[in-house]
């Protein structure tokens, strides 16, 4: 016969908390910044890289896998959010870069311990910024290859030791909203379902540059606009005309009087974000 409370108080004076079926929850996040590939020709504009911080796992499961930055949620003294800051604190030495929840998951198999739900977040950050040393097991990988075709998209990471190959199939899951679900086809070396966050946090990025100006999380505080106009490209992976690009920025930067020189190039005039 179920028991009748009077008060709330004693409900749970009788609680019993292992009643329920329990989970862990972590925070993962895929950090990611626009840097200038290395360049041995000091004429040549240097090409800008998109590149993804990951890290390599020492410990089973997926020991020597690589991996997204993540840490489980202390239930007792963080929030999700205050989690995935601890995590960024622990992997880059920085507490105050941009951080924007993404999804979460929840696959019953995600993870071969235990059920574990994870929230993904997005991180952006200017490489300048990063001072300290990151941790030795965390790398920065550039993404080299992101084709999409017949709902295909191919990736491939590189951190000039290892390569990472991923081919995630896009499935129209809302045809009023346009809203996909991605399966993994080919993932031989991230663990657990990353390779779905990574997709997720590059279309994510890609979409609020069109109508935010969240592209200055990753911009040192003076740029020239040819600078600006490559990182717009590499995250959009395409070609823009000048014209269009700098319609698209004219409301979003103010000139300086500041000049970028040397390089090999005629002096170019410097802006910076007009938010600031």
């Amino acid at each position: 016969m179920k028991k009748e409370y009077k008060t709330e108080e004693e409900f749970l004076k009788d609680y019993d908390p292992k009643a329920f079926d329990q989970l862990s929850m972590t925070a993962d996040i895929i950090l990611i910044s626009v840097s200038d590939q290395e360049q041995t020709n000091y004429r040549k504009t240097s090409k800008k890289m998109m590149s993804i911080l990951l890290v390599k796992r020492d410990d089973f499961p997926y020991k020597g896998k690589w991996c997204l930055p993540g840490g489980f949620l202390n239930p007792k003294t963080e929030t999700l959010a205050e989690c995935a800051k601890n995590v960024l604190k622990r992997e880059t030495n920085l507490s105050n870069i941009y951080l924007e929840q993404l999804y979460t998951y929840d696959g019953i198999d995600r993870d071969p311990r235990t059920r574990v739900v994870s929230t993904s977040y997005i991180a952006l950050v200017d490489k300048n910024r990063l001072t300290d040393m990151i941790n030795p097991n965390a790398c920065w990988f550039d993404v080299v290859l992101l084709e999409e075709k017949n709902n295909i998209v191919d990736i491939t990471l590189d951190n000039g030791v290892d390569t990472i190959h991923l081919s995630i199939k896009k499935e129209l899951r809302e045809k009023t909203t346009d809203r996909y679900r991605f399966v993994a086809l080919k993932n031989d070396d991230l663990a657990f379902d990353h390779a779905l966050v990574i997709l997720a946090g590059i279309e994510r990025l890609r979409n609020k540059l069109n109508y935010t100006d969240i592209v200055f999380n990753m911009m040192p505080e003076y740029f020239t606009l040819g600078e600006l106009q490559q990182v717009y490209e590499v995250i959009l992976n395409k070609k823009l005309l000048d014209p269009a690009f700098r319609r698209i920025i004219a409301n979003k930067v103010v000139k300086t009087k500041k000049m970028k020189t040397g390089e090999g190039h005629r002096p170019s005039a410097l802006f910076k974000y007009k938010g600031k």
